[in-house]
């Protein structure tokens, strides 16, 4: 079984300018899209906006730019149009996060700020609710948590790292683990709040494929399976 344990974080490169598609607009809008522009995310959530004509401060949340457009106008300026514009496509991070490399694929996501320990993309994220199986043995589990921790720093039961158990060993060291309970231990009026009750096992995050996002929700399993 072949599986991405050892991805090498990105090389994400220095943003250079770049241009958009006008899209037949005209304006602000269209030279937000069509002049060159670079857009680099700041730690206090604002974004620094590099162009040909000068270098300036965007706050997308306060709506301001430091640009004499704005500063005399007080109108929404190229620049505040470009750096959403880019946000809305995904290239930079929004208000409140930062850039992330994730730990199972490499490639580069978004995350809160204050976001600790090993970080994955939206495809190999697990929440609290979530039907994955298990890639080794084909069991069904429900995911109880995330331990925001890596392989190699997450105990079990028996004192052992989760890394250092045999099944483990094609997954990264470095990938978060997650708790589960096997589907079969579900009593049938299982919801959100009896999971942590119950028995659970760790995984490294890419042992567990996705089946079913909110599987276990605010409805107990057996009304889920009930209305299946």
């Amino acid at each position: 079984m072949t599986h991405t344990a050892h991805t090498p974080a990105s090389t994400r490169p220095v943003r250079r300018k770049t241009t958009l598609e006008s899209d037949g607009l005209t304006g602000r809008a269209r030279r937000a899209r069509t002049e060159p522009m670079a857009v680099r995310p700041l730690r206090d959530g604002r974004y620094v906006v590099e162009t040909d004509g000068g270098t300036y401060v965007v706050d997308v949340e306060a709506r301001t730019c430091t640009c004499p457009d704005h500063a005399i106008r007080h109108t929404r300026c190229k620049h505040l149009r470009r750096v959403a514009i880019e946000i809305t496509r995904g290239e930079i991070p929004p208000p409140g996060h930062r850039s992330a490399t994730c730990a199972v694929c490499g490639d580069e996501t978004f995350v809160p700020m204050d976001a600790r320990g090993p970080q994955l993309c939206a495809d190999h994220e697990h929440h609290t609710g979530d039907l994955v199986r298990d890639r080794e043995t084909g069991s069904l589990l429900v995911v109880t948590r995330a331990m925001e921790r890596r392989a190699d720093e997450t105990p079990t039961e028996t004192g052992k790292h989760v890394s250092e158990y045999e099944s483990n060993v094609d997954y990264g060291d470095h990938e978060p683990v997650f708790e589960a309970v096997y589907l079969d231990s579900l009593p049938a009026d299982a919801g959100l709040a009896e999971l942590g009750r119950l028995k659970t096992y760790r995984f490294p995050a890419s042992r567990l494929s996705r089946v079913e996002r909110g599987f276990v929700g605010t409805r107990s399993l057996g009304e889920r399976l009930a209305r299946a």
